[in-house]
């Protein structure tokens, strides 16, 4: 039986060399109730590669999702089963990502062409594990620019039991344009996830793609059950720091930016203590670089992110090079 979980009304999304296991624990001290996504780790890595490297987290990530790419139902099935076992409380399938790479595979957002493996994938993935199993998915690839089609490829997967679906409001162009360049050329059509929504009120139709305020979120929760948000939860992570309280009800105070900070020290010692010196070689920046945004906006910022940046000082691993960073924030040293 599933653990009680919050609701998916937030979530950061899934990115490449972002939002690996430090970062989502630095997410974590900002935010309680929202929902985490791993990087997407492919079939292939975990079922040939070094499965704990892939899937290892720490307790208090909680909630968080692993997102799986591939496109071989029986594959993806060993690789859900793993991740149930791991502890996580998704699996999600990457049906959006447009890189090379991915596409050299034949899965991410190439899958939107094919929505009946897709279903078979989903339906082997259920077979397989007892958490909820979901796709996170474009709304359109190259040059398809029909709602029907969007429509259609969610009604076929649902047919195969899946009940939440990640609509990143965008179309993926599979030739010509770079991930990056995907994020942010073809147009938002977040009419098209709230169009879903109204045609299928039974599932649960979380909006992705460009979100960056407080009142885009408010205004997209009018329409749909949840928003992820993608970069800007990574470039200015202090976004986070109401959702708790203003998405979840917690009446818990949120923690200061200092607090965050003070709160990460245990998490790094602990890191650098287990990896830094078993020949694993865990560098004290494969942490800290995920802060680097935590006081955007704020004067003295720039301070901020170059003493957390010192090269030197990163080297040698010492981390209270975290509390002379906060030192060139008078206002919150305190």
């Amino acid at each position: 039986m599933n653990k009680t979980l919050p609701p998916r009304r937030l979530s950061v999304a899934p990115m490449m060399d972002w939002t690996d296991r430090h970062c989502r624990v630095f997410h974590r001290h900002i935010t309680r109730h929202t929902w985490l996504y791993t990087e997407m780790v492919t079939s292939g890595a975990l079922i040939h590669g070094d499965v704990a490297r892939h899937l290892d987290f720490s307790e208090e990530e909680h909630p968080v999702a692993l997102q799986l790419g591939g496109s071989e139902p029986g594959d993806l099935a060993k690789c859900a089963k793993l991740g149930e076992q791991w502890g996580y409380d998704e699996i999600n399938l990457n049906c959006g990502c447009p890189s090379e790479r991915v596409q050299k595979g034949a899965f991410g957002a190439c899958l939107m062409n094919e929505a009946s493996l897709v279903a078979d994938c989903v339906k082997a993935m259920r077979d397989a594990v007892t958490i909820d199993v979901t796709v996170k998915h474009r709304i359109g690839i190259d040059d398809v620019a029909s709602y029907d089609f969007v429509r259609d490829f969610v009604g076929t997967v649902a047919d195969a039991g899946c009940r939440t679906f990640i609509v990143h409001a965008r179309n993926a162009i599979l030739k010509g344009l770079s991930p990056k360049e995907n994020r942010e050329v073809p147009p938002l059509k977040y009419d098209y996830a709230y169009r879903l929504k109204g045609d299928f009120p039974d599932l649960e139709i979380i909006v992705n793609g460009g979100i960056k305020t407080l009142a885009e979120i408010d205004a997209h929760l009018q329409q749909v059950d949840g928003v992820m948000l993608g970069r800007e939860a990574y470039h200015n992570p202090y976004l986070m720091a109401e959702f708790d309280a203003r998405y979840y009800g917690d009446a818990a105070p949120e923690k200061s930016r200092a607090d965050i900070v003070r709160a990460m020290l245990p998490y790094i010692h602990e890191q650098l203590a287990r990896y830094g010196d078993n020949g694993k070689g865990l560098r004290m920046n494969s942490i800290t670089r995920h802060m680097l945004g935590l006081m955007a906006g704020m004067p003295g910022a720039r301070h901020f992110r170059q003493t957390l940046s010192d090269s030197r000082r990163l080297a040698a691993g010492d981390p209270r090079l975290l509390l002379d960073a906060l030192e060139r924030m008078p206002q919150l040293a305190a």
